[in-house]
């Protein structure tokens, strides 16, 4: 069992029946009455950001995590097959421990898998950026720079985001895969 004073970012611990992650914290000591810790915690299932307040000292029931890397081979109806960068095992996750930026995995991306000290999986996390190739967009004419107006595409993929009205079909582009936004483009 941890207290207040093992609290640090990316803290993973057991609140409300779920795994939330720490993302900030604060120890407050006010003039009058007793210190506390003020907190912004993660959900790591839905994603759900919560502000809690736990008093000085206060237990919380840690869980422990290793992150292995993995990488993603393909999908199957069952899951997602990836594959040990060490041992080169195989296995197949359930997509409930993707996030919403399953959409945007390709074949061969590395990803990095949560496990406790359980062996059981908690999260699957994908590189913060994505290069995919535009698939199908309307075409981009010259002269299209000038304003911030946005054109959806489709990824390689299968995902739709909003582009600037330059890009056009073929284009590799650098997406955020935390937010499904266009970043910029990409040389090939």
């Amino acid at each position: 069992m941890a207290d207040t004073s093992d609290f640090r970012n990316g803290l993973i611990m057991q609140f409300k029946g779920g795994l939330y992650s720490i993302t900030y914290f604060q120890h407050v000591k006010p003039g009058k009455g007793g210190a506390f810790v003020r907190t912004t915690l993660k959900n790591i299932k839905t994603g759900k950001v919560l502000d809690n307040t736990f008093r000085s000292g206060e237990k919380i029931e840690e869980v422990r995590v290793e992150r292995k890397k993995y990488q993603f081979l393909y999908k199957e109806p069952a899951g997602y097959v990836l594959m040990d960068n060490d041992t080169y095992d195989q296995l197949t996750v359930a997509e409930e421990y993707f996030g919403e930026e399953k959409r945007f995995i390709k074949e061969g991306t590395e990803v990095d898998m949560l496990v406790d000290d359980k062996d059981a999986i908690v999260l699957v996390e994908l590189p913060i950026f994505a290069n995919l190739e535009v698939t199908e967009t309307e075409p981009g004419f010259k002269g299209d720079t000038a304003t911030n107006a946005m054109k959806p595409a489709i990824l390689e993929t299968g995902a739709t985001i909003n582009v600037p009205l330059f890009v056009s079909e073929g284009d590799l582009l650098r997406v955020d895969t935390r937010t499904g936004e266009y970043m910029e483009r990409v040389k090939k």
